[in-house]
């Protein structure tokens, strides 16, 4: 036998040596990662055969991506596990570890007792609960086999009832970003007045080598000098640091002008303006502006006559806050509305109707006949009338709203995101709402759809979290952001400053 193999348990693959861990694999992680079974090294890696029976009832849900990722999974075990031997001997993976299919027996015997049962039937007595199942099966892998004996699970009650029994559990961390322990939206770069000025004078600044090397390319920075004077700028490589190319506003034809109203938001005017920034990620709590300046500047563009995009899509994934209200009746426009309801705000703030003439000079020439007639059709009118009609403002009955006019010219589109699978989004400004309820695998499909001459920009909260499968270091935007952080067509900005209203400020650091 192959010494520096360790010794291997009769009828198994599984490999003892006082290097190597044995994981099982809770089924949410499967679920979250199809491709976790190879990303444990040259640790044995088992899956409880209580795993496959709960894959086996999530596979049938056809427009979910937990169903199809419960059948990738069955795919791919059934490529690595072909036959009844390997299922139960288990198999070699080609990262170096192994891959076997448990089955405990102390659960179809239930006669048969060993001391760790003995302690988890005292502590979990219900054993027709799948996760009590799963934990047994791997309190009998840890009292087989030698080696530690580690339950991987994402499901952070079972990771608390495991530790109750004597299992060291813990969770599924590859594709978790590094906590974040730079708390700040910016990094300062200290210069002297004299190369401030110069700065100013030339719009580019070559920075020492120290300062370059803690930056990333497109980051953005405040240059700072001793006398308290300020400069913001962005991180291009090479050492170097240009000034911020925006406007003094920006608008839609027949809009209200929309300026940049702090350092931060400067930024994010700066990289959505930005043609060579194919990809922007985006951080910031409720009312810091992420909603309106990136609708902004995407009409700001879109509508200009030598545009590069054909319009704007908005989309955001479909997940509700507290208790659903069920399905939504009407036409995929009608039933995504609700949920883009934020940017219908925006594009009436961006291009408000407008305000209608006053009463007195608007029915200078009707008589007062004419007038007592039109008043009493109005108040006559059922409540829905009377609200479609805007009865408070008499001239605006049947008024469509100027943004209406996007929406219906294809030049504004609403995208429902489990419809963009196989999609190729060409010359458009996507905007994708709220991607922190998304996972990366779904982050991912929404951004190869991305086609040259498309820009994305990813917006939301990491704080707010709807999505059970997903926390604030595994979710799709942390993961974006950290994964494509320093490449040249890709930016990230972090709102911190409230904008909305004082009240909106306060309840969002104090509540």
């Amino acid at each position: 036998m192959d010494n520096t193999r360790g010794v291997t348990a009769p009828n198994s693959r599984i490999r003892v040596t006082a290097k190597v861990k044995t994981f099982v694999l809770d089924t949410n992680v499967l679920l979250h990662d199809p491709q976790s079974i190879y990303n444990f090294q040259d640790n044995n890696l088992v899956i409880p055969v209580e795993v496959l029976e709960e894959l086996d009832s999530i596979k049938t849900e056809q427009s979910t991506e937990r169903g199809r990722n419960a059948r990738r999974v069955h795919r791919i075990l059934q490529d690595l596990l072909p036959d009844s031997r390997s299922m139960h001997e288990g198999v070699e993976l080609p990262n170096g570890g192994t891959l076997s299919v448990i089955i405990n027996p102390y659960l179809m015997e239930p006669g048969k007792h060993s001391p760790a049962m003995e302690r988890l039937r005292a502590v979990l007595p219900d054993l027709s609960k799948q996760d009590n199942r799963i934990i047994a099966s791997a309190l009998f892998v840890q009292e087989r086999f030698p080696p530690p004996t580690v339950l991987v699970t994402k499901d952070v009650n079972v990771q608390l009832k495991a530790r109750a029994v004597g299992l060291e559990s813990e969770d599924y961390l590859t594709d978790k970003v590094p906590e974040d322990v730079d708390e700040a939206s910016y990094r300062e770069i200290p210069l002297s007045i004299y190369e401030l000025q110069r700065f100013c004078s030339e719009g580019e600044f070559e920075i020492d080598a120290k300062s370059a090397r803690q930056l990333y390319q497109n980051e953005y920075v405040l240059l700072r000098s001793d006398e308290g004077k300020t400069m913001p700028a962005r991180y291009y490589g090479d050492s170097v640091v240009q000034r911020l190319k925006i406007p003094e506003f920006v608008k839609a034809p027949g809009g209200i002008p929309i300026r940049a109203r702090n350092l931060e938001q400067q930024f994010l005017m700066d990289a959505l303006l930005d043609d060579s920034i194919h990809m922007l990620t985006c951080f910031g709590k409720a009312g810091t502006g992420k909603t309106l300046l990136s609708t902004a500047c995407a009409l700001h563009q879109t509508l200009d006559e030598n545009s590069r995009y054909d319009g704007v899509s908005i989309s955001r994934p479909v997940i509700a806050l507290g208790k659903d209200i069920g399905f939504l009746p009407g036409t995929l426009d009608e039933k995504m509305k609700p949920w883009l309801q934020p940017y219908y705000d925006a594009l009436e703030v961006l291009i408000p109707s407008k305000p209608p003439k006053e009463p007195q000079f608007a029915s200078k020439k009707v008589s007062k006949k004419k007038r007592w007639k039109r008043d009493n059709m109005m108040a006559s009118m059922s409540p829905p009338q009377a609200l479609n009609g805007n009865h408070a403002n008499h001239g605006t009955l049947g008024m469509t709203k100027p943004y209406e006019r996007l929406l219906k010219s294809g030049l504004v589109e609403i995208e429902a995101l489990c419809f963009i699978r196989g999609r190729s989004i060409a010359r458009r400004f996507f905007i994708l709402d709220e991607a922190q309820q998304l996972t990366p695998h779904e982050v991912k499909t929404v951004i190869t759809r991305i086609s040259e001459g498309s820009k994305i920009i990813l917006i939301g909260d990491p704080a707010q979290i709807d999505n059970p499968y997903v926390d604030s270091r595994s979710n799709g935007l942390v993961y974006c952001h950290n994964r494509m952080k320093g490449q040249s067509i890709a930016a990230h900005v972090t709102l911190k400053k409230g904008e909305r209203s004082e009240l909106a400020e306060l309840a969002a650091d104090l509540l």
